[in-house]
C-alpha cells in the first residue's frame, strides 16, 4: 500500500499541471465503517483529499450495519445515490469501496493506478461550467457560468461535510480498529435546476465553521460538469 501511495504522489507531481486552473476533480468516495475492504481505499481518499485540484467527498452507506456495527455517518440517501451511479452506468449492483471521479468512471477504490489513470484523464479536460462561492459571514454566494454549451437541465447541489473523524469500531468486520476518515458528506441537497443559460445564482446560510462544495451535475447522477469548495 505504501508503494501505491508513493504512486499517487508521483502521479500528481507528473500531472497535477495539467489540470486547468479554475477547476478540480471531483473525487468521489462510497464507504463503510462495517466494511473490512474499505481502511485501505479511506487512506488513499485521504491523501487524495489534500489536493487543492482535487475536491474529495466520502459518503457513508448503511447497507453493511446488518452486520453488528451501525455506521454513525450512513445514510440511505447515500446508498440511494450510489445506486443512481449504478443504475447511470448500466450496472446491476453496488458495493464498497467505490469510487467515482469526474461523476462517470466507477472503480474499485482499492487501486489507485486505476483512479490513478482516471484522475489524469479528467484533469486534462476542461469542465464545461465554472463555479463560483464567496462566503460572508454565514452567508454562502454561489455563482455558475457555462464555459461550453450544456445539454438539457442540470442540478446545482450545495454539500456540507465534516473534514475529519476517527472511530474506534467496536463490532462487525472491523472490530476492535480505530480507523481514521476524512470529508465525510453530512447533506446534499439542490439549490436549483439550471438550463445552462447565462448565469446561475443562489445563496445560502450555513455556518461559517461549516466547509461546503457547490457542484453542478446532469440529472440521474450523471457526470459533474463543474465544482468549487469553500473549506
Amino acid at each position: 500500500m505504501t508503494r501505491l501511495l508513493a504512486f499517487l504522489t508521483a502521479f500528481w507531481m507528473t500531472f497535477g499541471s495539467a489540470v486547468h486552473a479554475d477547476q478540480a476533480v471531483v473525487v468521489e468516495l462510497f464507504t463503510s465503517q462495517g466494511c473490512s475492504s474499505c481502511p485501505p481505499a479511506d487512506k488513499i481518499f485521504r491523501e487524495l483529499a489534500e489536493r487543492d485540484d482535487v475536491v474529495a467527498l466520502s459518503y457513508h452507506v448503511d447497507y453493511w450495519d446488518y452486520l453488528g456495527w451501525k455506521d454513525a455517518f450512513a445514510s440511505p440517501e447515500h446508498t440511494k445515490y450510489q445506486r443512481a451511479y449504478a443504475h447511470a452506468a448500466g450496472e446491476r449492483t453496488i458495493y464498497t469501496p467505490q469510487i467515482v471521479v469526474g461523476g462517470q468512471d466507477l472503480l474499485i477504490g482499492s487501486r489507485p493506478m486505476k483512479i490513478a489513470n482516471s484522475l489524469r484523464r479528467h484533469a486534462q479536460k476542461s469542465q464545461p461550467v465554472n463555479v463560483a462561492l464567496s462566503r460572508s459571514g454565514d452567508a454562502v454566494q454561489v455563482r455558475a457560468t457555462s464555459k461550453t454549451p450544456i445539454r438539457g437541465r442540470s442540478v446545482v447541489y450545495l454539500i456540507t461535510y465534516l473534514p475529519k473523524a476517527t472511530v474506534k469500531v467496536r463490532r462487525g468486520e472491523n472490530a476492535g480498529r480505530t480507523l481514521a476518515y476524512t470529508n465525510i458528506v453530512q447533506s446534499r441537497a439542490p439549490l436549483g435546476v439550471w438550463d445552462g443559460q447565462g448565469e446561475f445564482r443562489a445563496s445560502a446560510d450555513i455556518p461559517r465553521d461549516i466547509p461546503i462544495v457547490v457542484m453542478v451535475q446532469a440529472p440521474k447522477a450523471g457526470p459533474i460538469l463543474g465544482a468549487a469548495q469553500l473549506r
